[in-house]
């Protein structure tokens, strides 16, 4: 598995960039398979997360009152 970083020294507790991570309806499992199957289970039921979550990094558009200052 590439791009693993651990976050906890608790077994099996890993990071995965919301960018790249899917959710696999069929085995309930969240990785960063790069194709269209999920790569513990082999199954195409699978969604891509990072639409479902709001970045934090995306201020928004500023205020009004920024912009006049």
């Amino acid at each position: 598995m590439r791009n693993v970083t651990m976050i906890r020294t608790e077994p099996g507790l890993v990071s995965v960039p919301i960018e790249r991570a899917v959710f696999c309806e069929n085995c309930e499992t969240v990785s960063n398979s790069n194709t269209r199957r999920c790569g513990v289970c082999g199954s195409e039921r699978i969604i891509e997360l990072a639409p479902l979550v709001t970045p934090p990094w995306d201020p928004g558009p500023a205020p009004a009152a920024a912009l006049a200052a």
